[in-house]
Order: structure tokens, then C-alpha cells, then sequence
């Protein structure tokens, strides 16, 4: 395999991982809104 295919495969590993990181970030940043949302609107 050429540096060159190696690059490319490790940038598009790279790519897929950061995504998936801020995919579950951003799924626990929405889940944490929502909690505050509900817990204001069930404590009254």
C-alpha cells in the first residue's frame, strides 16, 4: 500500500470517528435540554 492510500484511509477513519464523537455528543447535550424542559415542567 503507497503513504499515499494509507493517508487517505486514515483521514477518512478519522472522519467517520469525529463524526460519530459529535453525533453522541450532541445526542447527550439534546437529552440533558430536554431533562432540564421536563424538570421544570414537572416540578410545578
Amino acid at each position: 500500500m503507497s503513504d499515499s492510500q494509507w493517508q487517505a484511509e486514515e483521514l477518512a477513519l478519522r472522519r467517520r470517528r469525529s463524526r460519530r464523537t459529535a453525533l453522541v455528543v450532541g445526542l447527550i447535550a439534546v437529552a440533558v435540554y430536554v431533562g432540564f424542559i421536563l424538570s421544570g415542567v414537572l416540578a410545578h
